[in-house]
């Protein structure tokens, strides 16, 4: 009831005119800065850190948050409309939601992710309020042994992403591993595959890898057919869900919200590794009816993601605010913007500033809300981006990556790395290797290479520490579980298969 009680005080505290003013701010900008390629959350919170520092202190944080969870969801626009990820956590968005829109679906299809946003994002406030300090506990009980052997298991099961060929998907992981190993080696700062090229030393930015293997390849695809109309397919049909979309969508809503949240409170996977793994464990829990869709129009590989990716928000906030470590690269900004103000996130932040975090707290249950409302009616608005000729659309979204692209570096290295990326994306695309384990790839093996290691110097080099700890030797055995039993179980249907299909033969037989 305490929780409650301090919810319902920071409501009160967020809903003055003063601080919803800046909720609408926050979110507006969130959104607007979400559809633009290659900037995301944490560009546009770091453009407005000097503004914010104007501002009273639960004004400020009030608005950069309202930016985070805005473009958390903004980002999902253009994914669904022109394939053009606004950020990473919605690359796989464009998935499914690009192929609604190629089949005239694109209302439904942004109208499934605004919905999604709204429950992901309310509901994982809500577990920030209640769950915090069991969530926390469960997050500490984590080593870097069990985030290595975590991450083995998300990078040994991201071929299952795709339909079509294992050995195709294998070898766009292998791309995406090649693309994440390129940087300084953390331990020891020797450059790895920079090819003596000072800017490769931080490796190459996964929101320009995302840009490059999703928006160049659909771009350069359309230039080259020279459509000079929007296709018929396009039109959009309507703008909101029917009663099946709902029906489909509810599912993917809950477990959505629990994987995102999850991901989000576990410190370094955030919304992003909760998108891909909400958009795995959709395809896995899929009737085989349904599984067939995947890949062509699945609106639950919208809804499941998109659910994830803003629980994914409220998840990260948990472990910064009660315990100082930042979840994801945007908390970690947040997080400076805290101390800057003079406020010190941990345990006794809820003691002595706990009117202030309750508010912060409570504006993102408003915030989201406001989210909902201006996105909907935008939907129609959105949608008529599909009306415009293929040459000046991707054209523009052409440009806009490149400008997202120098944004990120402000670097002329940038766009070359851009180009060549996307040229061999394209070729990809062409030959039907699947593009989105490549990204997850790249995410994942920078996050293991680190918890690998960290791992085996505090075992002093003993491999066994996997095996001897028991969280990571449970997450270890159903890992192989996940890998062996779903091919066994198919080779048994197979076999059944091909045992009915002989028996009525055999039974002709017998009778003459």
């Amino acid at each position: 009831m305490d929780a409650l009680n301090s919810l319902l005080s920071g409501l009160a505290g967020a809903l003055t005119p003063e601080h919803l003013m800046y909720v609408f701010i926050g979110v507006l900008i969130g959104t607007v800065v979400g559809v633009l390629p290659g900037l995301g959350p944490i560009t546009s919170i770091a453009l407005l850190i000097p503004f914010s520092f104007q501002l009273p202190p639960t004004a400020g944080l009030i608005m950069l948050c309202g930016v985070y969870y805005g473009a958390m969801y903004g980002g999902s626009i253009t994914s669904i409309l022109i394939r053009t990820p606004g950020e990473v956590a919605s690359a796989v968005t464009a998935l499914e939601g690009y192929e609604m829109a190629k089949r005239g679906k694109a209302g439904p299809a942004l109208a499934t992710a605004a919905v999604g946003s709204f429950i992901g994002g309310s509901l994982a406030v809500l577990g920030l309020v209640f769950l915090s300090p069991v969530l926390v506990d469960v997050s500490t009980s984590f080593g870097a042994a069990e985030y290595a052997v975590l991450l083995v298991g998300a990078l040994a099961l991201t071929t299952s992403l795709m339909t079509g060929s294992r050995i195709k998907a294998l070898i766009s992981v292998l791309f995406g591993m090649c693309v994440g190993i390129i940087g300084l080696d953390p331990q020891d700062s020797v450059q790895r595959w920079t090819f003596g090229q000072i800017e490769l030393s931080d490796g190459i930015d996964i929101a320009l890898l995302a840009m490059a293997l999703f928006a160049i390849p659909e771009a350069l695809r359309h230039l080259s057919v020279g459509e000079r109309r929007a296709p018929s397919a396009l039109n959009v049909q309507r703008a909101w869900m029917d009663k099946e979309d709902l029906r489909r969508s509810s599912a993917p809503y809950a477990r959505g919200t629990v994987v995102g949240f999850i991901a989000g409170v576990m410190p370094g996977l955030g919304p992003t590794l909760g998108s891909f793994a909400s958009y795995a464990l959709e395809r896995r829990v899929a009737k085989p009816e349904r599984r067939k869709v995947f890949g062509r129009g699945a609106i639950e590989g919208v809804a499941g993601p998109e659910t994830a990716n803003n629980a994914g928000v409220g998840g990260a906030m948990v472990p910064m605010l009660a315990l100082a470590i930042p979840g994801s690269a945007t908390t970690a900004l947040l997080l400076f913007v805290f101390q800057m103000y003079g406020l010190q996130p941990g345990p006794q932040l809820f003691q002595n500033d706990g009117d202030l975090v309750w508010t912060i707290i409570a504006s993102m249950l408003v915030g989201n809300a406001m989210l909902l409302v201006l996105n909907l009616p935008m939907v129609r608005v959105f949608v008529k981006l599909l009306k415009v000729p293929p040459p000046l659309l991707y054209g523009g979204v052409v440009a806009f990556v490149m400008l997202g692209a120098y944004a990120l570096t402000f670097s002329l290295f940038s766009l070359l790395t851009l180009v060549v990326i996307g040229l061999i994306g394209f070729v990809m695309q062409e030959h039907d290797f699947p593009l989105t384990p490549a990204i997850l790839a790249a995410v994942l093996l920078p996050l293991l290479e680190l918890n690998l290691r960290r791992s085996l110097l505090i075992a002093n080099g003993d491999w066994t520490v996997f095996f001897t700890r028991p969280i990571s030797l449970t997450i270890l055995v159903l890992i192989v579980l996940g890998v062996v039993v779903p091919p066994l179980l198919q080779w048994r249907r197979n076999s059944r298969a091909a045992a009915a299909a002989d028996s009525p033969a055999e039974d002709v037989r017998t009778g003459d």
